[in-house]
């Protein structure tokens, strides 16, 4: 599975602390099966998830063989 990260995302990332980066992409490196995930719901959220690490969200796209993360933020930002 390959996993690509967004412009938003990798910024977001960037400025994190090292140890919240390591929290967040270990989290990521183990989907599509383990952690706190749940599909978004609503029309334009076809193949939308969130995936939760703590206090931050990250929102991701599923397609075949890709993964894509398009927003990483804390609970009250991203929605």
């Amino acid at each position: 599975m390959t996993i690509l990260y967004g412009k938003t995302s990798l910024r977001y990332l960037v400025r994190l602390g090292r140890s919240q980066k390591k929290r967040i992409v270990s989290a990521v490196d183990k989907l599509p099966g383990q952690g706190d995930i749940k599909k978004m719901k609503g029309k334009k959220s076809a193949n939308l998830f969130r995936l939760r690490v703590g206090k931050y969200r990250i929102i991701y796209q599923m397609e075949e063989d890709i993964i894509k993360i398009l927003d990483v933020d804390t609970r009250g930002d991203i929605y």
